[in-house]
């Protein structure tokens, strides 16, 4: 019996770490190739002219990501022409969220006229790969000779509500320090929004 608990308990702490497992600010992140709304496969490397991206892990339920749609579309339009442009990843399970199929996120891009791609991960590989664990949950990369390297990751500010008269806009200022030359002064926050829906079994 003791031995069946503890094989159990490795399973699930194996699980959890593999979810919890991924990048670390100064990492190099792997390219990847997903399904966008449009139906047409997005890689990092299609961005020819980008400096970095705006890797946003976000999804079509969660109240948190819901409140933020905006914020994101606002720094795709504020930072797409200085060379940051955002790429929006789905991660959660739609066999476990209905509201969370390719369909109803073709719908939202289109209600929200996402001007940035809007790409699924129906399995979590790259999700995993990165380690996100919130919607929304966000990861800045600049392009270098190494490669793609995490300058930030963490929320997008700390006024989730958007009610904060002292907002700090994380990613903003991170953009900002990194178009101007410098690595961010904040490289590291906590990510706030709803846990990603993993798939059952």
């Amino acid at each position: 019996m003791k031995n069946l608990f503890l094989i159990g308990f490795i399973l699930i702490s194996s699980h959890v770490f593999a979810q919890t497992q991924g990048y670390q600010v100064g990492d190099v992140v792997r390219d990847f190739t997903l399904k966008n709304v449009d139906n047409k496969t997005v890689s990092l490397a299609d961005y020819k002219d980008a400096k970095g991206y705006i890797v946003v892990f976000t999804c079509n339920t969660c109240p948190v990501a819901k409140a933020y749609q905006d914020r994101v579309s606002a720094l795709n339009a504020s930072y797409e022409s200085k060379g940051y442009p955002v790429v929006a990843i789905n991660p959660n399970d739609a066999g476990t969220v209905p509201d969370e199929s390719f369909e109803k996120m073709q719908a939202l891009a289109k209600e929200k006229n996402f001007s940035f791609p809007y790409l699924s991960d129906p399995n979590h590989i790259v999700t995993k790969q990165f380690g996100a664990l919130k919607t929304p949950h966000v990861f800045i990369l600049s392009k270098t000779e190494k490669g793609n390297i995490v300058e930030y990751i963490g929320a997008i500010d700390n006024d989730a509500e958007d009610e904060n008269p002292d907002k700090i806009n994380y990613v903003q200022n991170a953009l900002n320090e990194l178009s101007a030359g410098k690595k961010p002064v904040i490289a590291s926050t906590k990510a706030v929004g709803c846990s990603i829906k993993w798939k059952k079994g």
